[in-house]
């Protein structure tokens, strides 16, 4: 039997996650049907909160056997955002499993520890200018994760003058190809907040998976 899951991204541009819903799914062999509903043409207003966009989705109708949440903790702790999202399932969706994807503090601090992918993206895979990357174990405490990001592809490109203006319009894709080339079991693995990720994922989909209780 196929899991039904419910993914529910901060913004569209996080939804590169659901490869990686169905990446640890596989690796398990919980066959999985992810759902990531766009939910900006129904006119929520932006910054929408969990219990919005489980209210908006569970009015749209379809049934689901976990849902993945996704948010970023920005500067608070990521309790907080734990707590927020169990009491929007509780009070929205009684008794649907729900695994909670906190990023500290932004989902870029998974995406700046792959220099190889970095230099790909930048599309200049064979350069050889430093990039001075954080650590796994430091990255979570990278004031703004974002702009760190977008400085270092920035600096692996080499860019100067237009090129380097086209390449900064075009974060928002890059960003997205370093989601999709994200390495699971590379640097990211180190980082506490992914591995919490994948471990509570993990478990979920075993629970809810017919037969791979144990």
């Amino acid at each position: 039997m196929t899991v039904r899951v419910l993914f529910l991204s901060e913004g569209t541009s996080d939804q590169g996650l659901v490869s990686h819903v169905e990446g640890i799914a596989a690796d398990l062999g919980v066959p999985v049907a992810v759902s990531a509903p766009d939910l900006r043409w129904l006119r929520i207003p932006a910054g929408h909160s969990v219990i919005d966009k489980l209210r908006t989705t569970r009015d749209m109708g379809g049934a689901y056997d976990l849902a993945v949440i996704q948010r970023d903790a920005d500067r608070g702790a990521p309790q907080d955002r734990r707590t927020e999202m169990a009491n929007a399932v509780g009070e929205v969706w009684p008794g649907l499993a729900h695994v909670p994807a906190v990023p500290v503090r932004m989902l870029e601090a998974w995406l700046l520890l792959d220099e190889q992918a970095i230099r790909e993206v930048a599309g200049n895979p064979r350069g050889r200018i430093p990039l001075d990357l954080p650590k796994a174990a430091s990255v979570e405490r990278v004031a703004d994760p974002k702009q760190r990001l977008k400085d270092t592809i920035a600096t692996a490109s080499g860019c100067k003058g237009r090129r380097l203006t086209e390449l900064h319009q075009r974060f928002p894709r890059n960003r997205h190809r370093l989601l999709d080339l994200l390495d699971r079991d590379g640097p990211v693995s180190e980082v506490a907040s992914w591995r919490t990720f994948v471990a509570e994922l993990s478990a979920a989909l075993r629970a809810v998976a017919p037969g791979r209780s144990s």
